[in-house]
């Protein structure tokens, strides 16, 4: 596609198309595509030679980027230690869920530790902003205030002052004068994102960027843009949760999958240290349906309830509501259970729901879905001291999971006796439970609930 060709994008998933249509046919939305200016091909070749770039080999050992703690540990954690110089980071997250909050409070955490800090909004005046501070008690935090959309004037601003980091609220507000388009279409989304990207690179400033999340969940824009940055993190949470989750989808300077739990306050976000104690802090006497899963989130143990609800259905078709767990998971386990173990859930609907609005997505969370169902179908209560974790084949097989002792002292801590667990299980150090170990889910339906 030539410079000079008009370029149509769908602003759902960034799809290039040569003509208008009503349906992008790489997403399936409707009324997506618009007409955008292409972005420069980039300048024309001279006759110049370029440089020649400096080579290593793999044995070249380098120190570790040197890091910069908030003092909260929970954001330290998920950011892999702390923040990284000239590192750029994009935090997603719903509406109202709590973003500006959480960089409010970081920012002014950060300043405090003698980093100099700008925080640049699109969306809000600079008055909205202080008056935010002030719930939050951080108008004594030394960081500079900002309102502007124009990415021009900004990057001037942080030339000029060049801080340690600087915080734009958010990336959909910013637009760029060299590219003819509206704020938050995908091409000035691409372009300001790859200019704040290349400042932060070049000067040497750590740069978080906010962006908007669409209704599927995902940052919306282009996703390269995720590609362009270092770390991308996602704040989930559901509305009427007050628990927060700031979880590492991608971190070139931690490990992914790393989680921090924050909980919802009039005073703003509170660390939650010990999340387990938290998500369980609401199970009272055990009941049928409830099961604790011993998972792990990126380097943490977190124990949490699984809660199901079978009942009689008068639909041709039984419903399946999940909460917290991927759908097709359940699908699955419903089939082996039928298939493998005898036991029919035909005619009856199925609630499952992870307690405290927590997500799970380890596979190892399996077998506590499979107890938790067995337990409101058969209107039996498992043992209130007791854990489960264990994947489960499509064969009713249950294959051990990693890090069975770091799940069994989290669960000893919090006062658990007993665990069940797939055969195979590499085991370390005693933790002084009880430990059942099952070969296959009709092992462990016949020993738990006496069928199979």
């Amino acid at each position: 596609m030539s410079k000079n060709t008009p370029q149509f994008t769908c602003t759902a998933c960034g799809a290039v198309h040569r003509k208008w249509a009503g349906k992008c046919d790489a997403c399936g939305a409707w009324n997506s595509i618009i007409e955008e200016a292409p972005l420069s091909s980039g300048p024309k070749p001279l006759g110049a030679k370029g440089r020649t770039i400096p080579l290593t080999d793999l044995a070249t050992e380098e120190a570790p980027p040197p890091r910069a703690s908030s003092g909260l540990d929970e954001l330290d954690r998920v950011l892999g230690g702390g923040l990284v110089p000239a590192s750029a980071i994009l935090v997603g997250g719903d509406p109202g869920i709590g973003k500006s909050t959480l960089l409010l409070q970081a920012t002014a955490a950060f300043a405090r530790r003698g980093l100099k800090c700008l925080y640049i909004s699109g969306e809000e005046a600079s008055a909205q902003v202080r008056m935010r501070a002030q719930r939050l008690g951080l108008a004594d935090a030394p960081v500079s205030l900002g309102a502007e959309t124009s990415l021009r004037d900004i990057l001037t601003t942080l030339d000029a002052e060049r801080p340690d980091l600087a915080v734009i609220d958010s990336i959909q507000t910013m637009w760029l004068d060299t590219v003819d388009a509206a704020p938050g279409s995908v091409s000035q989304v691409r372009a300001a994102a790859h200019e704040l990207v290349t400042f932060a690179k070049r000067r040497g400033v750590a740069v978080i960027l906010v962006g908007h999340v669409t209704k599927e969940g995902q940052i919306a824009g282009p996703r390269v843009v995720e590609h362009m940055v270092d770390t991308v993190l996602y704040f989930e949470g559901e509305r009427g949760h007050q628990f927060r989750i700031l979880r590492a989808v991608k971190n070139r300077f931690g490990p992914a999958d790393e989680i921090g739990v924050f909980e919802m306050t009039g005073n703003g976000l509170a660390q939650v240290t010990n999340p387990s104690a938290l998500f369980l802090s609401d199970r009272g006497q055990t009941t049928p349906g409830s099961a604790v899963f011993a998972g792990i989130e990126g380097t943490r143990p977190v124990l949490t309830e699984i809660q199901a609800l079978v009942a009689p259905s008068n639909l041709g078709t039984p419903r399946r509501t999940v909460v917290g767990l991927d759908s097709g998971r359940l699908s699955t386990i419903l089939a082996v259970l039928e298939a493998r173990c005898g036991i029919p859930f035909a005619g009856l609907d199925v609630f499952l729901n992870v307690a405290g609005g927590m997500r799970v997505s380890e596979p190892a969370a399996d077998l506590a879905v499979a107890a938790a169902l067995l337990s409101a179908r058969e209107d039996v209560a498992l043992p209130p001291d007791m854990v489960l974790f264990g994947e489960i084949s499509l064969s009713g097989a249950l294959r051990p999971v990693g890090q069975t002792e770091n799940r069994l002292k989290e669960a000893s801590k919090l006062g658990f006796s007993q665990a069940v667990a797939p055969e195979r299980s590499k085991l370390g150090a005693d933790t002084g439970m009880k430990l059942r170990q099952m070969p296959d889910l009709t092992a462990f339906v016949g020993e738990m609930f006496g069928a199979g």
